[in-house]
Parts: structure tokens; sequence; C-alpha cells
């Protein structure tokens, strides 16, 4: 039998806690959609919990009426893992943020994904670290000046869904803090999935990065500008779904009108593909928030759990040898005395 959650409301899920984010930081409005997603998805208070590290995104427990910790930098993941690991039972989200999540925990989010663990992992990505004032990220764009690169940066910045797919994550997804609906119908996904869920949020810091993604984001531009991905349809975008992506001669995704090519030659996308390389090209599509960029759901398939892997050994070495005997398993081997 099913278990049934009793009915709750957005203000059931959100804590008596002051949020305290910069006046129209994009945090508000990602913080909105969860809450009011969390009584859609029939799920207990008591059996949630959201794990994050350090950074603006991390206070995220805090403003949440479910269990929660405001973990280590960069170790939100890891802790996630074993929590996942030991209480299947419960339902586990992980927020992050590109710094948080890409710089000092980068190992820990591609093993979790890599692994599958049964974690809906939220990343913020404002291209900056908002929490220590300004400085360049992981995702921040070649040439960015900050207070940590007055003369811009050199480094070559990650693109987080791409390295979702590196690590072969099973569900895969991008949204933005401008548009509540496509939050929440993704986040639902995500939770959905049964495995590790990515999804990167284009989020705005007003204070340290204002505008950021406004070039495809803003109100006016994102017709032209965002190419939603809709799961067994060709790929299309434009007020009048004028564009679109098919494959060159060279097996590359580009972007053509679809007039000059005609609808059969556009890729229809397939979220479900076992092998990850069309979501890959996919992501590899736009350059920066400056060019057209896909949104939505880039892969979902089905992969045995991390979890559900270990505790398939543990009834398995338990129905060939019985309960175990600790006395018995410290003296055996190569012992020795001191």
């Amino acid at each position: 039998m099913t278990d049934v959650a009793p009915p709750t409301t957005k203000k059931d899920w959100s804590s008596d806690q002051e949020v305290r984010w910069c006046p129209g930081c994009g945090d508000y409005s990602i913080l909105t959609a969860v809450q009011m997603l969390m009584p859609e998805l029939n799920v207990r208070r008591e059996n949630t919990v959201f794990v994050s590290g350090i950074g603006c995104s991390s206070r995220f427990p805090y403003y949440m009426n479910t269990y929660g910790m405001h973990s280590i930098h960069g170790r939100a993941p890891a802790i996630a893992t074993g929590l996942a690991v030991a209480r299947p039972d419960l339902d586990v989200w992980v927020i992050t943020g590109d710094g948080d999540g890409l710089s000092i925990g980068g190992n820990h989010l591609i093993h979790a994904l890599r692994r599958n663990v049964n974690l809906t992992i939220l990343l913020f990505n404002n291209q900056i670290y908002g929490l220590t004032k300004g400085q360049y990220s992981p995702t921040s764009e070649v040439g960015k000046v900050t207070k940590s690169t007055p003369f811009g940066s050199v480094d070559w910045p990650f693109n987080p869904l791409s390295l979702a797919l590196g690590a072969e994550a099973t569900f895969v997804a991008r949204t933005h803090d401008l548009d509540r609906k496509h939050m929440m119908e993704t986040f639902r996904r995500a939770h959905e999935h049964k495995g590790a869920a990515f999804v990167e949020i284009f989020q705005n810091c007003n204070v340290f990065n204002d505008g950021a993604f406004e070039q495809i984001t803003a109100k006016d531009n994102r017709s032209h500008m965002l190419i939603p991905l809709e799961h067994g349809r060709p790929i299309r975008f434009g007020p009048d779904g004028e564009k679109g992506v098919a494959l060159d001669g060279q097996g590359r995704a580009a972007i053509v009108n679809v007039a000059d090519v005609g609808e059969d030659a556009l890729v229809v996308h397939d979220e479900k593909r076992p092998e990850p390389g069309l979501a890959f090209m996919l992501t590899r599509l736009s350059h920066g928030p400056y060019e057209p960029t896909p949104i939505g759901v880039f892969r979902a398939v089905e992969r045995p759990t991390y979890g559900d892997q270990i505790q398939r050994q543990l009834l398995d070495a338990q129905s060939r040898s019985g309960p175990g005997d600790l006395a018995k398993l410290l003296s055996s081997g190569s012992t020795w005395e001191v």
C-alpha cells in the first residue's frame, strides 16, 4: 500500500527563520519554487532532508521546515551519500553552488553522480563567489575581472552539465530562476528520478554579477535564446519555431533555419538514450549565456542506485553466512600480538 502523506501547504514547508539573502537575489525565487513544489510530491517533512555546503545557496536548509544540515565547504554530496545509503527511506536533497560544488567539492560531486546515489542535487550557478564577496568561480568566463582576478581570469570555465554527463549522471537538467513554472517542473522530474539527479539553475547574483544571464533569460529574450528540450520532439525554438538544431556534416550539433533544412533534418530529442553523446553535444551548443542555450531535461536514464546495490550485497552476505561474528572477523586473516 502506498504511504500517502497528509496534505500540506507551502507554509508547512517554510521554517520560522528570517530569509537572509540580498534583496533581489535569485535564491528567493528558487526557494519559493521548492517550497511550493513540496506539497505536491506526496512526501513527509519528517522524512525529508536538505544538505548543503558553504555559500549563499547553502543557507537553504535554514528556510525549509524539514531536517537539514548546513555542512562543510564542498562536502554536501559526501555527507548526503552516507545519509542516503544508511537511510534509504529518506528523501535527500543537496543544495550547492558553482563555487561550493565545482571547486573544493568537485570530487565529491562527480563521485556521487557516477555512483548513482539516490539524491536530488540542485546547483545554483551565478558564475561568481557571492558569500565571500565577488571572487571568480569555476564557471566564470575567461577574462572575468574580479577582486581575485584584477587583470581578468585566465581559467577556462566548467560547463556543469557537460561535467555531470562525463561523470555518467543518470539525470541531468537545466532551468533558471526567472521561470517558476519551469523550475517546479524540472525539480519535480529530478525528484521523481531514482538515482542521482543533477539540476543546474542559472541564478542571478544582483550584487556581484548582476545580469550574467540576462541576454538569454530576460522575458523578451527567452523565445529567441532558450531552446526547450522536449522528449520525442524535434528541437525547435524561436517565436514561431523558425530555428532548430540539426547535425552538421561533421556530426556536431548546430543551430539552423528550419526553412532551409526542413523539419525532418532536425534532431529529435531523446532524453532516454542510453549513451550520453547526444545530450553532451547539446550541452556544448552554447559557449556562454549569450548564445541560444538548451534548457530542460538533457538525460533521464535508469541504472541501479548505489544504495540498492549495497543493500543487496549485505543481504547476499547474510544469506550465505548468517549473522556476522565481530570477534571472528577481528581474529581472521593476518593477526599479530604486540
